[in-house]
């Protein structure tokens, strides 16, 4: 065969070697070669967020226990009101009814209890006894309230003395902050009769006379507090040393009832009364969620932040009139307000992205030197898939200037050479390196030929 024959025989295999590279397969070996490069940083990213995750706090759970009060009480009703935010959240809000607050820091501080938040009045227990419990903060006065027969306008516990005196029912918390406000005054169980009755109970026995005195902690809008101050005979006591109390006891507060406040019309009470009042407060054990906190406060403000008859709009919820330290977060919330997520996005959604933060730190110590590899390992990796041939190349074009290989013998590799490299296929962006190898090949394959002539 001749060397035209020869020549033609080549270009009829390099234009069928052509055709067998067509656009698509060329396509898919780029963007397989891609892929090849990419797939170690998306794995190596995969893994970083695996290891992160680990960190990452569980989701809060879809149902939660609080200890309020009697069903009457006020603490049930507000309880009921943030239940019905919960449940707008997908999250159940148990509501637990007690005697009181004494009982419900049992329930939170007691082994084996599910109880994770409660209602309890200022001053009942202590953060030194009670040191795991953290305020969520305080929602509305509760005013003490005595209530006297037979005295004209009893301003003195002092008055008591030697009396008969519903203190309380056991378990709640009237019963704890009486019997202290007594004992101040000298007033106990040897010198009086202290009985432990509560709520509608010490209601009925005061207007049947079966009692003399009655001391109740509950709110303006209480029926109990509305009957008593309609019955003739009965006084409600307005403390004249009400400062005094205030410098022994850091959780009271001294509120002022105008006249006619609880009923316009009957002009109930008939006159200002000057009033003792701890402050109600939500309480959460070290087993609340930490996302919980932040729907509890959302909820507490929803329900109280429009004041009430001794409150005024905007007071409560507060980080003030607490018996335990304040909760880090309800203290971001009361300085800051609401996080900056729950403020534009359903609970669920902020919940989740607050939780996930935590991966943003692997993801960026990932992310920052893979963006400063991976191009540099991309156009290595695609450059050599084109210059390994040199080798090969130069290695020949040694061979045939040493006489190691007859004119034939290059002929042959420079063929064989040319068709491994036409199947090579490379992006677009790198094509003039691929262009480049097939003019040096044919550059020995000339040289080749000038040798041979």
């Amino acid at each position: 065969m001749n060397q035209g024959d020869a020549s033609g025989g080549r270009d009829q295999a390099d234009q069928q070697a052509t055709r067998g590279q067509g656009p698509p397969r060329r396509l898919f070996r780029s963007l397989w070669a891609q892929i090849a490069v990419i797939a170690p940083g998306v794995l190596i990213v995969i893994a970083g967020f695996v290891v992160a995750f680990q960190f990452v706090e569980p989701a809060p759970p879809d149902r939660v226990v609080m200890a309020t009060g009697s069903e009457a009480g006020a603490y049930h009703h507000f309880g009921h009101i943030y239940s019905e935010r919960f449940a707008r959240e997908g999250i159940e809000l148990v509501l637990r009814n007690t005697a009181g607050s004494t009982e419900n820091l049992q329930l939170l501080t007691g082994a084996g209890n599910d109880v994770s938040v409660a209602f309890l009045q200022g001053g009942i227990g202590s953060a030194e006894r009670f040191g795991d419990l953290r305020s969520l903060g305080s929602v509305y006065f509760e005013p003490i309230w005595v209530f006297v027969r037979g005295i004209e306008r009893p301003s003195r516990l002092l008055q008591l003395k030697g009396l008969h005196i519903a203190v309380g029912a056991v378990g709640s918390g009237t019963r704890e902050v009486a019997l202290k406000l007594l004992g101040e005054n000298g007033i106990t169980e040897g010198n009086s009769s202290l009985q432990d009755l509560g709520g509608g109970e010490a209601a009925e026995a005061l207007i049947a006379g079966h009692v003399d005195a009655a001391v109740f902690v509950t709110s303006v809008t209480s029926k109990t507090v509305r009957r008593l101050l309609s019955v003739p005979g009965v006084e409600l006591m307005s403390f004249d040393r009400a400062d005094a109390y205030l410098r022994r006891n850091g959780y009271l507060s001294k509120v002022v009832l105008p006249e006619g406040t609880v009923d316009l019309a009957g002009n109930l009470p008939e006159h200002d009364k000057v009033l003792l009042a701890p402050a109600a407060t939500v309480v959460a054990s070290q087993h609340l969620h930490p996302a919980l906190v932040d729907l509890l406060l959302l909820a507490m403000r929803d329900a109280h932040r429009k004041g009430g008859h001794l409150e005024p709009p905007g007071a409560f919820p507060s980080g003030n009139f607490l018996t335990y330290p304040l909760e880090p977060a309800a203290q971001r919330f009361y300085d800051r307000g609401p996080p900056f997520l729950q403020r534009y996005l359903p609970f669920a959604a902020a919940n989740l992205i607050d939780r996930l933060k935590v991966m943003l730190l692997p993801l960026l110590t990932l992310l920052y030197p893979l963006f400063k590899l991976l191009p540099p390992a991309y156009t290595w990796r695609m450059r050599s898939r084109v210059n390994r041939w040199y080798k090969d190349l130069q290695r020949l074009d040694d061979g045939i200037r040493a006489g190691e290989l007859s004119l034939q013998e290059a002929a042959d590799k420079l063929d064989k050479l040319e068709n491994s490299v036409e199947q090579v296929s490379v992006p677009v962006g790198f094509a003039a390196s691929a262009y480049s190898l097939r003019l040096h090949i044919n550059y020995l394959r000339q040289k080749t030929k000038q040798a041979g002539d």
